[in-house]
């Protein structure tokens, strides 16, 4: 008995600790990481922010206090994303409708594998995939939900050379000719990851120019959306379950055939992994939330957002646009008083070059806001402006502006 009290006291103690940090992620995640007044990150550089937190790992449990001042640390030292200055990456922005289905999920901590342990889930993953599909504009298919749009690109390779090299799953690469894939000159980058993932060869991609016709769409409700990472559908146009037929091992102790239930419901064998999280929660409970035509306007507003602040650097003499945007991505180049009218200058584009790293620095030591930069072809470093969390406001996008300009002035 006295086993039984201590144990159940322990529980007691947890759920206190667990109600405790749920008040941290709200108020210091949620509310204070999402403020537009309080800084985007905490910058400090990699062996001061070793000093800062206490990472060790110990031979002894520690004070439920002491672990709430971690979640504290943890928070504060991260970088806010869904802060309305975080220009960085596609997957900015807060949806509390979507953070409320990711904590289900992982409270819930299910495998997306078999109707017997996650029923609901199983059902809700072949309704959404089904609604995505028809704004892809196919009445039927398959599909699955992925580890982000890298692994979903993957998948398509890989079930796309399995069609038509289907014995390729039990004979190997050795039984196949030499194989080459096609992709558009503009497609991202896990194309190449995903030939050397799968033994094609990164020197057997070859670029081309594509037409609109796919079987195949990788759909990442976790940037534009704002369904939170990772959220990443992968849509496919067939209905002769190449998915299953590709990567099925039959486990005898999950995929059992003789169940009391119609087992078409188990799904996980179209997976390459095992353990399979639910991915489709949070899109499903935002999507309830706002309905087609909220995210559709979320969409519309972002891209206005685009437009605005691309009008907006017309306007202004430092700033010089790459192209016009198509998307959401806005690419330009930031040039300080000092290389003004310095184009024929032999070292102009050298100087240029160096603009965009020094003010990145000068923004995350300030933690004013965060923006990326990259080279492109012959084209040295320019600033990829995205616009998607929803919160962003045009006083967000002036902020930004004048901030480019504050950072930069001097150089």
């Amino acid at each position: 008995m006295a086993r039984e009290s201590s144990s159940v006291q322990k529980d007691d103690t947890a759920d206190e600790f667990l109600k405790e940090a749920f008040k941290i992620v709200m108020e210091e995640a949620v509310q204070k990481g999402t403020d537009r007044n309080r800084k985007v990150c905490e910058w400090m550089e990699p062996e001061e922010l070793k000093k800062s937190l206490d990472l060790d790992l110990r031979s002894e449990g520690e004070s439920q206090d002491v672990l709430l001042g971690y979640c504290k640390d943890i928070i504060r030292m991260s970088v806010h994303t869904g802060h309305p200055r975080f220009f960085n990456q596609l997957f900015s922005g807060l949806d509390r409708h979507a953070l409320t289905g990711r904590i289900i999920t992982e409270a819930l901590n299910t495998s997306q594998y078999t109707y017997e342990v996650a029923p609901v889930f199983v059902l809700m993953e072949e309704e959404v995939l089904k609604t995505m599909r028809s704004f892809v504009g196919w009445k039927t298919g398959d599909g699955l939900f992925c580890p982000g749009g890298s692994i979903s690109n993957m998948y398509a390779m890989n079930i796309a050379r399995f069609k038509s090299f289907p014995n390729c799953k039990e004979k190997g690469l050795h039984a196949l000719p030499r194989l080459v894939l096609f992709a558009s000159q503009e497609s991202h980058y896990s194309v190449k990851k995903g030939a050397a993932f799968l033994g094609i060869g990164m020197d057997n991609v070859i670029l081309v120019e594509t037409n609109d016709r796919a079987d195949s769409v990788t759909w990442n409700p976790h940037k534009l959306l704002g369904a939170g990472l990772q959220c990443s559908a992968f849509l496919l146009k067939d209905t002769t379950q190449l998915l299953q037929r590709c990567h099925a091992a039959n486990a005898a102790y999950l995929f059992q055939t003789d169940k009391f239930y119609n087992v078409n419901y188990d799904t996980g064998d179209k997976s390459i992994q095992c353990g399979r999280r639910v991915d489709c929660l949070k899109l499903w409970l935002m999507w309830k939330a706002l309905g087609s035509q909220g995210l559709e306007r979320r969409v519309d507003r972002v891209l206005e957002h685009t437009r605005y602040l691309a009008e907006q650097m017309r306007r202004r003499e430092g700033f010089r646009l790459i192209m016009e945007p198509e998307f959401v991505n806005l690419c330009f180049w930031y040039v300080p008083p000092s290389l003004r009218n310095q184009e024929t200058s032999p070292d102009f584009w050298t100087r240029l070059g160096k603009v965009a790293p020094v003010i990145k620095e000068r923004m995350m030591k300030k933690g004013s806001m965060m923006v990326g930069y990259q080279h492109h072809g012959n084209r040295v470093n320019f600033f990829r402006q995205i616009v998607v969390n929803p919160q962003v406001t045009a006083e967000d996008l002036d902020f930004f502006l004048d901030e480019i300009e504050r950072l930069g002035e001097d150089l």
